[in-house]
């Protein structure tokens, strides 16, 4: 291990530093800043940010530590950066193969950054290095992936059946899991597992992952539609990856939009993966994976499909997503905040953690829906997605001012659809990439930032004051309310960099369509 810290880049180090603090991780000389006023007798814990230090503070730090499964922690983290290294490698080496070009028109996405780098590594995750053989790096073996998901008490969702085919629609894994924990909700009608299936099943994620291992370990493309969430779901970690819900976008759609897999067979296979209503076939799945991506290979890489345009179902539009609730804020409160008649559905959260959740709110049909957020008292704004959402500001029963976002489950308009994840609920969080445009956009967002910093300042001058009150509670309530819009100036300064955000892919994609047409043209 000390060879691989003396070796390693500076931002690994400082990666896993970061994440050893976040878990209170300690060595002999205990956490970093009880290390650092050992190691660094002038300046101390007073320069604590580890980004700040040099390579040799950081490894002589990560070097006290001894424990097993720190070092198996650090070591993961280690390979973590190397799949992400290899992303870039396999960005620039161009190879002739068709299988090889959907690789990179998957790795070259420009929501890959966002999908694919999962900042939730920790234990229990096997990242799988692509060996840098030349025989690995040119395999056109390809193996297709499906998952179901399950939500569990905790908030958490856990696997519980995984399906692989190779090209010949040949099953090489098909096999219930046993997610170890308590499920809250099998999603039966979603997932077709009900509890009764799985009570004999000691298969577990562990066994899985070493499944996994094998069938990739000759560096075979791995192919999925929304992979990324099946990886999430099996903590695996691995790079030769073919998304379908990339490959296929249209150049006149916005980069966030992504057909479904439903879609996609109709549109390019001439059928439906299922009948409406019925439950996912998770093997049914894999093989549609497969045969979409032979399917792109066979008419052409570079050569568009035209797609059929997928309405969006009138249960979707009959919810309102209500997100960035802080856990303090119960359903009553929710009732009041949102106008009209809906049941409230919990979203299942990605690690069960943090002080914020998010909602759905359920009306009889889309009208309701429309008139519920026409109704609701706050700021009108957009999501990255273009989705209208409106930032509401309220009290709480404790006097104290609280914050969320209520949002429409499409934008106004006419024929789009939303963006599908992989048959679950929508995510509440926008994008968040820093992927920097060729056009700058720091100077409009700065205008923009300004603006908006403008007008709260302003209304903090207007805020009124209570002559009612002694002169002893008047200060510390004027400094609450200030702190309470100082929040809300926080919240809506982040939606507007998600717009900014937005518009940089935007960009983005366009550069690279601009590029990709040129490239046609000089052939």
């Amino acid at each position: 291990m000390d060879l691989k810290l003396d070796s390693a880049d500076h931002k690994v180090l400082v990666d896993i530093i970061k994440l050893a603090q976040k878990r209170g991780l300690k060595g002999k000389l205990g956490g970093w800043k009880e290390f650092l006023n050992s190691y660094d007798k002038k300046f101390g814990d007073g320069l604590s940010d580890p980004a700040k230090r040099p390579i040799e503070t950081l490894a002589a730090f990560l070097k006290t530590f001894s424990n097993k499964d720190d070092l198996k922690f650090f070591d993961n983290i280690m390979r973590h950066h190397s799949n992400q290294n290899m992303v870039e490698k396999l960005k620039d080496n161009s190879h002739e193969s068709p299988e090889q070009r959907l690789v990179e028109a998957t790795l070259q996405h420009p929501l890959y950054p966002l999908d694919y780098s999962f900042s939730s590594i920790d234990e229990g995750w096997v990242i799988i290095n692509v060996k840098k053989k030349g025989k690995v790096m040119r395999s056109t073996a390809m193996m297709a992936l499906d998952c179901e998901m399950v939500l569990c008490e905790d908030g958490t969702e856990a696997l519980v059946k995984v399906c692989v085919v190779d090209h010949n629609l040949e099953v090489k894994l098909n096999e219930l899991v046993n997610p170890n924990k308590a499920v809250a909700d099998y999603r039966t009608e979603i997932t077709g597992v009900s509890s009764k299936d799985l009570e004999a099943v000691t298969c577990t994620l562990a066994n899985i992952q070493k499944s996994m291992k094998r069938l990739l370990y000759n560096g075979a493309i791995l192919v999925g539609h929304s992979l990324h969430n099946d990886l999430c779901a099996m903590k695996i970690d691995y790079v030769r990856v073919v998304d379908t819900s990339y490959i296929f976008q249209s150049p006149n759609w916005s980069i966030h939009r992504r057909p479904s897999l439903n879609s996609l067979c109709k549109s390019v296979l001439g059928y439906e993966v299922r009948e409406k209503g019925a439950p996912h076939n998770c093997l049914d799945d894999a093989c549609a994976a497969m045969k979409l991506a032979l399917a792109k290979i066979k008419h052409g890489v570079d050569k568009e499909f035209t797609l059929v345009e997928e309405p969006i179902p009138e249960s979707e539009l009959a919810k309102l997503l209500i997100h960035k609730i802080q856990t303090t804020v119960n359903s009553e409160t929710l009732h009041k905040v949102v106008p009209g008649d809906f049941t409230i559905e919990l979203k299942p959260s990605r690690n069960g953690k943090g002080d914020k959740y998010s909602a759905l709110a359920i009306f009889k049909n889309p009208q309701e829906a429309g008139d519920a957020y026409e109704k609701v008292q706050g700021d009108e704004l957009k999501d990255s997605f273009g989705r209208p959402q409106k930032l509401v500001t309220f009290q709480l029963s404790t006097g104290k001012t609280s914050n969320l976002f209520v949002r429409k489950m499409a934008t106004d308009e006419p024929c789009n659809t939303i963006p599908t994840q992989k048959r679950a609920l929508e995510e509440d969080e926008a994008a968040n990439v820093s992927k920097k445009s060729k056009k700058d956009p720091k100077t409009e967002e700065g205008d923009t930032l300004k603006d908006s910093k403008a007008k709260t300042e302003t209304k903090l001058e207007d805020a009124p004051k209570d002559s009612n009150k002694s002169n002893t509670d008047t200060p510390s309530n004027e400094i609450e309310a200030l702190n309470q819009r100082l929040k809300q100036n926080d919240l809506e300064l982040e939606s507007l960099r998600e717009q900014l955000k937005h518009k940089d892919f935007e960009i983005t994609m366009l550069h690279k369509m601009v590029a990709s047409l040129k490239k046609k043209q000089n052939k």
